[in-house]
C-alpha cells in the first residue's frame, strides 16, 4: 500500500533567489507586484518610461542588489532587447516575466472620431508590448521553468462607451495568453490576471502620491466589500509566478472584488 501524502510546509519565500521582470513596474499595480515579488523573496527588474518613478523605487525599497531599474519603452523592440539583455547580464539568469506595461485609461474618443494613430497607440502598449517582451524573454524563461503573467483587465469582459481600443488591446491579451500557454508549454506556463477597481493614487512616484478619495458607496458595490489594493494583484502573481502554481496555465483570474458577478439593474 502507498504511503500516505505527507503534510508540506508553507513556503513564505516561494520566490528565493528567483528573478521577475515587470513591465510598468515603477508605479501602481506593476509597482505593487513588484514589492509583493521582494516581499516573496525574489529579485525584481523593473522596466519604465518614468525614470523618476523607478529611481524613487531603488531609493524607497532600500534591498540593494535585489532591484534594478531601466527605462523601458515596450512597444520598441530594441529597448526590449536590451531591458532584458541587461536583467540577464545582471542577475544570471531569468524566472519570471510579468507583461503589466499599458495605457491606463480606457476612455479613448467615440469610434467615429478615434484616430488610426490613437488606436494603434493603445495596440502597441497594451497587446505588442506583452509580445516583445515575451518573444526576448522565453529563451531564458524555458531554461529555468518560468513563468509569465499577463496583467489584462475585466473591461475584456465587460465595457461602458467608447473604450473599444483598450477592451480589444485587453482583450488581445487574454487570448495572447491562452495561445501561448500551448506554445511555450510544459516548459514555460502563462496566466493572465484581469484587475477590476484598483486604487493606485498611493502607489504613485512621491510628487503625485495621494491618499485614495473613495466613497462607502465606492466600496459598498463591491460584493468584496471593498476597492482593491496593487496588493490583491501582486498576492495573486506570487502565486502563479511560484512553484505552487504548476499545474495552472491558460487561465484568466478575475480580481474585481466580485464586480463582474454582480447583477445590475439601473
Amino acid at each position: 500500500m502507498p504511503k500516505a501524502p505527507t503534510i508540506t510546509a508553507y513556503d513564505p519565500s516561494p520566490l528565493k533567489d528567483r528573478t521577475v521582470l515587470i513591465t510598468g513596474g515603477a508605479q501602481g499595480i506593476g509597482r505593487g507586484i513588484a514589492q509583493a515579488v521582494l516581499g516573496a523573496g525574489g529579485r525584481v527588474c523593473i522596466g519604465d518610461l518614468d525614470a523618476e518613478a523607478g529611481k524613487a523605487c531603488l531609493d524607497e525599497w532600500q534591498v540593494g542588489a535585489r532591484a534594478h531599474f531601466m527605462r523601458l519603452d515596450v512597444a520598441r523592440e530594441a529597448s526590449v532587447r536590451r531591458w532584458i539583455d541587461t536583467a540577464r547580464k545582471r542577475f544570471g539568469r531569468i524566472d519570471g516575466l510579468v507583461n503589466n506595461a499599458g495605457i491606463a485609461d480606457p476612455h479613448a474618443a467615440h469610434l467615429t472620431d478615434l484616430s488610426l494613430a490613437d488606436w494603434n497607440r493603445y495596440i502597441a502598449t497594451n497587446l505588442t508590448g506583452a509580445f516583445l517582451c515575451s518573444k526576448h524573454a522565453l529563451p531564458e524563461l524555458q531554461k529555468h521553468r518560468g513563468a509569465i503573467v499577463n496583467i489584462a483587465s475585466t473591461r475584456a469582459l465587460q465595457s461602458e462607451p467608447d473604450t473599444e481600443a483598450y477592451a480589444a488591446s485587453k482583450g488581445g491579451l487574454v487570448a495572447f495568453t491562452h495561445a501561448l500557454a500551448v506554445s511555450a508549454g510544459p516548459d514555460v506556463r502563462v496566466n493572465a490576471i484581469l484587475p477590476g477597481w484598483i486604487a493606485t493614487d498611493a502607489w504613485r512616484k512621491p510628487d503625485q502620491r495621494a491618499a485614495p478619495r473613495l466613497s462607502r458607496r465606492d466600496h459598498a458595490q463591491h460584493p468584496a466589500g471593498r476597492v482593491g489594493t496593487p496588493e490583491d494583484i501582486g498576492a495573486l502573481a506570487v502565486y502563479l509566478l511560484s512553484s505552487a502554481s504548476g499545474f495552472v496555465t491558460g487561465q484568466q483570474f478575475v480580481v474585481d472584488g466580485g464586480m463582474t458577478i454582480k447583477m445590475q439593474y439601473a
